[in-house]
C-alpha cells in the first residue's frame, strides 16, 4: 500500500462532495464525527438535526407527497432516468467516497453505486409497468378491478455496509411508485449520504418534481426514532441488525404502519461430493471475505461433505494467504478494513469463544500490519466439531467456520438451523441434491443459489430473506408493491343492483 493513497483523506472526501454539488458540510465542534476506517481519523464534525427539525422535515416531505401521487408514473419515471444519468456522471467519484467511508475496495464502491445506476434503469421500466388485475366477478353488468396507488412517505433506515445502494433500492421504487423518501443513514456513513441527497435533489430539478421529495436527516438513535413514530410514514424500510429490527418493528406496528426489514445473515454453503473444487473455492472467497465479511450476505459458515473436507480446506487456506490487504483506495487491495473498533473486537472476540468450544484456527485471525491506524484483520478460517452458539450468531467480519455432514439431510439440518434466513448456496454437480436444495424442503431462506456463493445479487430479484432476516423484500420482481397501496373497485354499469353471494335485501 502507498502512502499516497490514504494521505489527507477528509480533504479528498470535501473534494468529492464538492464535484457532486453536495458543498462542505462540516462543521466546527458538530456532535458527530466523520472517521474513515482506511485510518481511523476524524475527516470532521456534523451537526445532527434536532427532533423538531426532523419533524419539520416530515412535514416537507409529506407536502411533495401530495403533489407528486397525482403525477402519471410514466411522468415520474423522469426522475428515476434523471437520477441513473447523474449517477452515471459522478460513478467514480461516489464509488470513492464509499471506499473512504464505509472501507469497501475500489471494485466495491464502484460496484455499488453501478447497483444503483441499474435499479434506476429497472425503476424507469416499471414505471410504465404498474399493473394491477381485472378480475371476473359474478355480477352481471358490473367489473371488479384491482389498481395500485402511492402510499406516502417512505422513511429509509440504512446500515454502513452499503451506505448508498440500500436507499437507491427503496427510493428510486418509491419515487416512480409516486412516493416521497426521507432517509436516516447510519452514523458511520453521512458523507455518502448526503453526496447522494445532492444528486437526488439535481435529478428532481431536471425532472420536474417536487422540492423536498427526497430528504435526508442526520443524527443518532433518537433521531431515527422520531421518524419511525411518525404516523405521516406509512412505511419504515430498515436494513440492519436483527436486534434493530426488533426495536423498530414494534413501534411502527403500534401506530398499524408498515415495516420492510432487511436483517441479519448467517449464511451457509454447502458443498457436496460432487462439487467442482475450484469454482467452489472461487465462489466461497469472494462471499467470504468480500467487504471485509461485513456483508448481510457473507458466507459465514461450510458444510462440506466429509470425504472431501480436506482438499477444500487446503483449498481455501492456500487462497485466504495471498490475500492483498489494506487500504481499499489501493486497486490492488482485495481485503480493506473493518469499520470500527468494536467490529474489530467482536471478530477476535468470535475466534476466542470458536477455540473455546473445540474450534481449530486453520489461518488467519491476527491483525494485519499495514500501519494506518485502521483497523485490517487476517480473514479467518475455523474448523468447528459442531455447530455451537458462536457458529449461530452472526459475526460481522471476515471469519468463516467449517462444519462436515455425511448425508443431505443432515446438511440441510445443520443450514437451516440458525434463526437467520437471508442467502445460501450448495456447490453440486448431482441436480437432484441442486433442486432439492431449491425446493420447500430445501433452504429456509430468501436467497437459494447453486454453484454460486451466497453474496452478490442482482437487482432483477427480489432481495430479501425470513425468518430473523425480518421478511422484506427490495429490488426488483414485485417488490415495488410494498410502496403501493392496493384498491379494488366494483363499477356496476348496469341497471339493477344485484348482491354478491346470492344475497336478497328489499
Amino acid at each position: 500500500m502507498t502512502q499516497s493513497s490514504t494521505t489527507d483523506i477528509g480533504v479528498r472526501a470535501r473534494k468529492i462532495l464538492s464535484a457532486v454539488g453536495a458543498g462542505d458540510p462540516f462543521v466546527d465542534g458538530g456532535d458527530l464525527a466523520c472517521v474513515s476506517p482506511i485510518d481511523g481519523a476524524v475527516m470532521g464534525t456534523l451537526q445532527s438535526h434536532t427532533p423538531e427539525e426532523v419533524t419539520a422535515q416530515i412535514g416537507r416531505a409529506h407536502a411533495a407527497f401530495e403533489q407528486w401521487r397525482s403525477v402519471p408514473a410514466p411522468v415520474r419515471g423522469r426522475m428515476a432516468r434523471e437520477l441513473g444519468e447523474l449517477l452515471r456522471e459522478h460513478k467514480d467519484d461516489l464509488g470513492a467516497l464509499v471506499s473512504i467511508e464505509a472501507g469497501k475496495i475500489v471494485s466495491e464502491g464502484l460496484g455499488e453505486v453501478q447497483e444503483m445506476i441499474d435499479i434506476c434503469d429497472l425503476a424507469v421500466g416499471l414505471s410504465r409497468q404498474l399493473h394491477g388485475l381485472t378480475i371476473a366477478t359474478e355480477r352481471p353488468g358490473h367489473r371488479m378491478m384491482e389498481q395500485w396507488h402511492p402510499l406516502g412517505v417512505i422513511g429509509v433506515i440504512s446500515a454502513f455496509n452499503f451506505p448508498v445502494a440500500v436507499w437507491s433500492w427503496n427510493a428510486a421504487l418509491a419515487f416512480v411508485c409516486g412516493d416521497a423518501v426521507i432517509w436516516k443513514p447510519s452514523e458511520k456513513t453521512v458523507l455518502t449520504a448526503l453526496a447522494c441527497h445532492a444528486i437526488a435533489v439535481e435529478a428532481a430539478r431536471r425532472a420536474g418534481a417536487p422540492e423536498h421529495l427526497s430528504s435526508v436527516i442526520v443524527g443518532d438513535r433518537a433521531i431515527g426514532e422520531v421518524m419511525v413514530d411518525d404516523p405521516r410514514i406509512p412505511l419504515v424500510s430498515a436494513t440492519g441488525s436483527t436486534r434493530m429490527g426488533k426495536e423498530v418493528a414494534p413501534r411502527v406496528a403500534a401506530r398499524l404502519g408498515r415495516t420492510l426489514l432487511e436483517l441479519g445473515g448467517n449464511n451457509a454453503a454447502i458443498v457436496a461430493p460432487s462439487a467442482d473444487l475450484d469454482l467452489a473455492v472461487r465462489g466461497i472467497v469472494f462471499s467470504a471475505v468480500g467487504t471485509a465479511g461485513q456483508r448481510c450476505t457473507s458466507l459465514r459458515r461450510i458444510i462440506c461433505h466429509e470425504s472431501i473436507k480436506d482438499d477444500l480446506v487446503a483449498g481455501l487456506k492456500a487462497a485466504y494467504e495471498t490475500l492483498p490487504i489494506g487500504s481499499p483506495l489501493d486497486p490492488s487491495t482485495l481485503v480493506g478494513p473493518l469499520v470500527d473498533t468494536p467490529a474489530f473486537r467482536a471478530f477476535g472476540a468470535a475466534i476466542e469463544q470458536a477455540q473455546a468450544d473445540g474450534g481449530v484456527l486453520v489461518t488467519g485471525g491476527a491483525q494485519a500490519e499495514v500501519g494506518d491506524g485502521g483497523h485490517y484483520v487476517h480473514p479467518a478460517i475455523v474448523d468447528m466439531p459442531a455447530q455451537t452458539d458462536i457458529v449461530k450468531a452472526e459475526t460481522f467480519a471476515p471469519l468463516l467456520y467449517v462444519l462436515t455432514y455425511r448425508d443431505l439431510d443432515e446438511a440441510m439440518a445443520l443450514h437451516n438451523e440458525v434463526t437467520q434466513g437471508l442467502s445460501s448456496s450448495i456447490f453440486t454437480l448431482d441436480v437432484r441434491e441442486a433442486e432439492t436444495f431449491v425446493s420447500a424442503v430445501g433452504s429456509d431462506c430468501g436467497i437459494a443459489n447453486v454453484n454460486i456463493g451466497p453474496s452478490g445479487a442482482e437487482i432483477g430479484g427480489a432481495f430479501g430473506g425470513e425468518k430473523d432476516t425480518g421478511g422484506g423484500r427490495e429490488s426488483g420482481s414485485d417488490a415495488w408493491r410494498s410502496y403501493m397501496r392496493r384498491a379494488t373497485n366494483t363499477i356496476n354499469y348496469s341497471t339493477e343492483l344485484p348482491l354478491a353471494q346470492g344475497v336478497e335485501f328489499g
